[in-house]
């Protein structure tokens, strides 16, 4: 289980890095399709709860840090997320386009609600999207669309990505 998680760690920082540099000079209606979020997703639904959640974690503490958020916005986010990811494993077959779609899509909006409960309970201290706002439905749009481009890139590095299965 620690490779998978390493690795999927490692491949969302440097998504983080993408999304943060070169990606945000593409920004449609100041959206960017959240990779970082995607790799989740997928290393989640692969390899199951526990490394969902661990690789949230570490992935969200070093967006963290790459960020302007408080600190450990992103860890709680992300481990919420690669935990329900996790939870989906095995549940259903893992098709090329349908799917990966629909996983990101779901984990795109949990994130914002989970993002939008956060803001009610800190009195506004924590961004939220807006449902009126453009950005928000074009974030979910571009990590829809992303999504089966994403899981067969990362389906390449399966040896890196998947851990071995316990009997």
């Amino acid at each position: 289980m620690t490779k998978p998680v390493i690795w999927g760690t490692v491949f969302a920082l440097i998504a983080g890095i993408l999304q943060s540099t070169l990606l945000s000079r593409l920004a449609v209606y100041h959206a960017v399709p959240d990779l970082a979020l995607g790799i989740l997703v997928f290393c989640a639904y692969i390899n199951g709860t526990m490394a969902g959640q661990l690789t949230g974690f570490f992935s969200g503490l070093l967006l963290d840090f790459l960020s302007a958020a408080p600190l450990g916005l992103n860890t709680f986010i992300r481990t919420l997320i690669g935990a329900l990811g996790g939870r989906m494993n095995g549940t259903f077959f893992l098709d090329s386009i349908f799917l990966p779609m629909a996983l990101c899509a779901g984990a795109t909006a949990i994130k914002a609600v989970l993002y939008f409960v956060l803001n009610q309970l800190f009195s506004g201290a924590v961004p939220a999207y807006s449902l009126t706002e453009l950005k928000l439905w074009v974030e979910l749009l571009l990590n829809t669309l992303t999504a089966p481009f994403l899981f067969g890139l990362l389906k390449l590095f399966k040896p890196l990505l998947i851990g071995r299965r316990e009997a």
